[in-house]
C-alpha cells in the first residue's frame, strides 16, 4: 500500500508540470484587448478591426477593441505600456509612437525602447495627397502647386495630431515645394475628412487607408502617393517623384506590441498567429483595397526597423518645428 501511494505520488508529481501548463496556455478562456490610439473610424481602428476578426479565428479568442484617443496615441500607448504582462492586453504602434515622438515631446509616459515589447509589423502604407473634389479643380499636383502659391495667406492641411507621419509629411512637402502651409491639427482622420469635404481645409497628405472610400466614391481626389511605386488600387495617381516632387518616399507603418516583460511564449505564439493572418492571400488583398500592405516581421526586424528610422524622423520634427510641452 506504501508503495503505491508513493507511486502515485510521484505519477502526479510527474504529471503536475504539464497540468500547471495546460491552465496557462494562452489564450484562456477571457477575451484579448487591443487598445488603439486613435478614435474609431480612422485609418489605424480600421485596419485594427480587420486583423482582429481574422486573429479571432486563428487564436480561437475573442478580441475587443479599445479605443484610447488622444495626446497624438501616447495615452493609448502608455495604457498598453502600463498593462498587465499577461498577453490580454495589446497594443498597436505607430512609427510616431516608437521613433518619432520621443523627439516631439518634452515628456513621454513610456519609453518606447524599454516599456513596449514589439510583436512584428502588421502593415505599411503611403500618404497620399488629397483635396476635395467639390473644393479644389486641381487635376495634378503641379495644378495644386501653382494654386496654392497664388493664396497670399497660405494654405491650409489637416492632421490627425501634431507630430504625426501626416503632419512631418505635409510640413516637409511645403517646405520642399515652396508652399506656406497652415498646420490644422484635428484627432483623427474622422474629423479631418468632413472638415476637407465641407471645404474649411484645403489639403492633406494622410494615410492612403483613411481617404481611399472617399477617392473612391470620387469626394476626394489624389494626386500623388508618397510610396517608391504607385499605388497598386489606384493605378492612374502617381508617385511624388513622378509627380515632380523627387526623393520623397515615405510610408507609415504600424506593428502589434505587448508591455515589457510579457513571457516569450506569448510573444510566439501571437507572432505565428500574426504570420497566419498577415500572409494569407484573402486577408493581404482586402488590406490592399482598403490602402494598406499586409505585412509580417520579426520582433527583432521590427525593433531594428524603428532604430534605423529615428534619425530621418528626428530631423524632421526639428524642420517641421514641431514641439510639445
Amino acid at each position: 500500500m506504501n508503495r503505491r501511494s508513493l507511486l502515485a505520488a510521484t505519477a502526479a508529481g510527474l504529471a503536475a508540470p504539464g497540468l500547471v501548463h495546460a491552465q496557462a496556455v494562452w489564450p484562456a478562456d477571457r477575451p484579448i484587448r487591443v487598445i488603439v490610439p486613435w478614435p474609431p473610424g480612422g485609418s489605424t481602428d480600421v485596419l485594427v478591426r480587420l486583423y482582429a476578426e481574422k486573429l479571432q479565428q486563428v487564436l480561437g479568442q475573442s478580441i475587443v477593441i479599445d479605443n484610447r484617443a488622444g495626446a497624438g496615441g501616447n495615452i493609448g500607448i502608455d495604457a498598453t505600456a502600463k498593462a498587465a504582462p499577461d498577453g490580454y492586453t495589446l497594443g498597436i504602434a505607430s512609427i510616431g509612437h516608437l521613433a518619432i515622438n520621443q523627439y516631439l515631446y518634452a515628456r513621454l509616459p513610456y519609453d518606447p525602447e524599454k516599456d513596449l515589447l514589439p510583436v512584428g509589423i502588421a502593415w505599411d502604407l503611403p500618404n497620399i495627397a488629397v483635396v476635395a473634389s467639390a473644393h479644389n479643380a486641381s487635376k495634378t499636383l503641379a495644378e495644386f502647386i501653382t494654386w496654392a502659391k497664388a493664396k497670399p495667406d497660405g494654405v491650409t492641411y489637416g492632421s490627425p495630431g501634431v507630430g504625426t507621419t501626416p503632419h512631418l509629411s505635409a510640413a516637409l512637402f511645403c517646405a520642399r515645394v515652396g508652399i506656406q502651409g497652415i498646420h490644422v491639427p484635428f484627432r483623427g482622420a474622422a474629423q479631418t475628412i468632413p472638415t476637407m469635404l465641407s471645404g474649411d481645409v484645403d489639403f492633406a497628405l494622410d494615410n492612403l487607408a483613411s481617404y481611399m472610400p472617399t477617392i473612391q466614391a470620387g469626394q476626394m481626389r489624389g494626386l500623388a502617393v508618397t510610396s517608391a511605386d504607385r499605388w497598386a488600387n489606384l493605378p492612374d495617381v502617381p508617385t511624388m517623384g513622378e509627380a515632380g516632387v523627387p526623393d520623397f518616399v515615405v510610408t507609415s507603418w504600424q506593428g502589434f506590441v505587448l508591455p515589457a516583460r510579457t513571457p516569450a511564449e506569448i510573444v510566439s505564439r501571437l507572432g505565428e498567429a500574426l504570420h497566419k493572418v498577415a500572409t494569407d492571400p484573402a486577408f493581404k488583398d482586402r488590406l490592399l483595397r482598403t490602402g494598406a500592405e499586409a505585412v509580417w516581421s520579426t520582433p527583432q526586424d521590427m525593433a531594428a526597423r524603428a532604430a534605423r528610422e529615428r534619425p530621418m524622423w528626428q530631423e524632421a520634427v526639428r524642420i517641421s518645428g514641431a514641439r510639445v510641452e
